[in-house]
């Protein structure tokens, strides 16, 4: 199956981490937790989720993934400006891997300068910051274009999940 990577600071929505976190796992894919620090503990903003980082940014390669999950929250604020998070989410667009953001999450992608003539979607808060980045904003539960998968929040949970499982080629039997 495949190895994915979920990109975690600190203040995450819990669900937008938890449920795509236990879907992927679910369908026998491995999850890995990335953040600025090794073995981190992490707690989501509504104090309902904690995880510990399996591994630094600055211990992974993007060559060693198959594909990449952002949860939103305060999360990528917190991530969107460290060079190795933006290196990491480039190089895995430059191999056309899935890059899946929920809610803030695609603050990563316009700090990495990835969604330039792309379309996709966000928390509506993020609109003017993704057109102004190049994207085209669509207010929608979940966006695919090409490798990326974009939602808006926590409601949209089961076709952003939906379609990132898609991307990861796994059979339906096995959702």
């Amino acid at each position: 199956m495949k190895k994915v990577a979920f990109l975690l600071a600190a203040q995450f929505e819990d669900s937008e981490m938890q449920k795509p976190y236990e879907a992927i796992k679910a369908a026998g894919h491995e999850a890995v937790i990335i953040g600025l620090k090794k073995g981190e503990e992490l707690t989501g903003k509504q104090k309902q989720a904690t995880y510990r980082t399996d591994a630094s940014i600055d211990e992974v390669q993007a060559d060693q993934f198959d594909a990449a999950v952002i949860p939103g929250g305060s999360s990528p604020e917190g991530l969107r400006l460290n060079n190795g998070i933006q290196q990491f989410v480039q190089h895995l667009n430059k191999q056309d891997k899935p890059i899946s953001a929920i809610c803030h999450g695609p603050q990563i992608l316009i700090s990495a300068g990835i969604v330039q003539g792309r379309t996709v979607t966000s928390f509506p808060a993020l609109q003017d910051d993704l057109t102004n980045a190049g994207a085209t904003f669509i207010d929608q539960e979940v966006v695919v274009d090409g490798n990326l998968i974009t939602s808006r929040m926590p409601s949209d949970e089961p076709a952003f999940i939906r379609e990132t499982l898609n991307k990861l080629g796994t059979p339906v039997g096995q959702r």
